[in-house]
């Protein structure tokens, strides 16, 4: 059967990147947040960094990773491709890190139960998140204790002022 066997590749494939990539990021501000293979041996990495991922970050460790990948000579005929870049501001967060990084900011988070809950994220442990908010109408604010077994998606919400 074919899809076991892609599947394995697709795996190894990701794994191997993965140990080239995790030296490369030591003792940087910069994190892994995904990694991804497309069937096409097209390689995306996501990264971001705790001050922000700028494009100089990105472009260097895309620039390192794609040596090493040569060097390591897993795809002979070059039928490859590597994308490093963020994940994006739409996209959810996914890593404890990415949490602690936008604690004051407002998010939207999606329960398992579909119930959205927006709010600013405050606080941040290994079991929950706790979210502010104002009620409407009035002054009061709530704290709102969201356990991460609850959470289907948690994204940050763009403010434009």
């Amino acid at each position: 059967m074919v899809v076991p066997l892609l599947f394995t590749y697709m795996t190894d494939v990701l794994e191997k990147v993965k140990e080239l990539l995790e030296p490369l990021l030591d003792g940087t501000d910069v994190f892994l947040v995904d990694i991804k293979l497309k069937p096409i041996n097209n390689i995306k990495i996501y990264l971001d960094a705790d001050g922000g991922l700028s494009i100089d970050k990105s472009a260097s460790v895309n620039k390192k990773l794609y040596a090493l990948i040569e060097a390591a000579n897993w795809f002979p005929d070059g039928d490859y491709s590597l994308e490093v870049s963020s994940p994006g501001i739409d996209e959810p967060l996914l890593q404890m890190r990415q949490y602690k990084k936008n604690i004051g900011r407002k998010v939207a988070v999606t329960t398992i139960e579909e119930k959205e809950v927006m709010g600013i994220l405050k606080t941040v442990d290994e079991e929950k998140i706790v979210l502010e908010q104002k009620l409407p109408k009035k002054t009061e604010v709530i704290n709102i204790e969201i356990p991460f077994s609850q959470i289907k998606k948690t994204v940050v919400q763009i403010i434009f002022n």
